[in-house]
């Protein structure tokens, strides 16, 4: 009488039927993708790598349950291979030119779910192609390119597992960030020594009244030293602005203003000091420092704004702007 036994589908198979066996934990190998076709087999496919190992991971059922080509891994940083260049020419850009970046288009905040947090994602992570990004199970960005960000999003409260991904799969960094209840932030893809990491960053101020703005300058430039952001007229508006520093928000009042990237040894105004229209007869006038950047910026009332400064080149200090507009 032959012998039978439950396969790790469920389904009872004879005794004497070759099966592939399941590996140690660890050791990697081909595992049974489950009962995706009637309890009919399956071709074995390549298992998901561990968080921080990479390699290429299963997209999911987007053919009727047929099993996925495995495809080539991209190389680690440092190790050479194509990179992305950087989304340079998919935004506006200011007349002047002297923006340095991209805007990314105005956004509406809103109200968020009861139990629930809001999320928007941004792209720091120069030298790589553009990103999938899941939050637990669900693919929450389909695409993100370099130098732009998402709208908002809503996320269940509590510990959610962030996995960021190429468009082929290849995990580059999988990590569990907490989403607290009613929160709004960003989730920043910022480069380290190491490769990638994801930057939770707060949202949340107060909401600009009396036709006034809110308005702060953030560094998420690997490349860059401790920078001033200085006007032309002698303010410091931040001083010692390091990588990973993002300060708080000032409110602002409506205007033209143009902001300068410095690294000088002047003292920042009072933080609770707001930002004051800026003098037409300074636009165009250069603080007399050496200058890595500068922004140029309409600002209208009642509207939050987020600057980021992004790496533009593989050079010390060579940074863009990212500018964010939110209401």
């Amino acid at each position: 009488m032959t012998r039978q036994y439950a396969s790790p589908a469920g389904r009872m198979v004879n005794a004497d039927e070759p099966m592939i066996p399941l590996p140690n934990v660890g050791e990697g190998g081909p595992v049974y993708p489950g009962n995706m076709d009637s309890g009919a087999g399956q071709e074995p496919v390549i298992p998901l790598p561990n968080p921080g190992e990479g390699g290429p991971v299963y997209p999911g059922d987007m053919n009727g349950g047929t099993a996925v080509e495995p495809v080539i891994p991209l190389p680690s940083p440092g190790e050479g291979g194509p990179v992305y260049p950087g989304n340079n020419n998919g935004g506006w850009t200011c007349p002047s030119g002297n923006c340095g970046g991209i805007i990314v288009l105005p956004g509406v905040i809103g109200g968020v779910w009861p139990g629930a947090a809001k999320v928007r994602f941004l792209n720091a992570g120069y030298g790589y192609p553009a990103f999938r990004i899941f939050i637990g199970n669900r693919r929450f960005v389909n695409l993100l390119n370099y130098a732009s960000a998402t709208t908002y999003g809503q996320v269940s409260a509590g510990f959610q597992t962030v996995t960021v991904t190429g468009t082929d799969g290849y995990v580059y960094i999988q990590k569990t960030m907490p989403f607290q209840s009613n929160s709004i932030t960003t989730i920043a893809i910022i480069n380290t020594a190491g490769g990638l990491d994801l930057m939770q960053i707060t949202d949340s101020c107060c909401p600009p009244t009396n036709g006034f703005s809110s308005f702060r300058i953030g560094n998420l430039a690997y490349n860059s030293g401790p920078l001033d952001v200085i006007m032309s007229d002698g303010r410091v508006v931040w001083s010692d602005l390091r990588f990973k520093e993002v300060p708080a928000f000032k409110r602002i009042m409506p205007g033209t203003y143009q902001f300068f990237y410095a690294d000088t040894n002047l003292m920042a105004m009072p933080a609770g000091l707001d930002i004051e229209t800026l003098d037409s007869a300074w636009l165009g006038v250069y603080p007399p420092h050496e200058t890595f950047g500068s922004l140029y910026l309409d600002v209208t009332s009642n509207a939050i704004y987020s600057v980021y400064l992004l790496q533009s080149g593989s050079g010390r200090n060579n940074i863009q702007n990212l500018i964010l507009m939110d209401r």
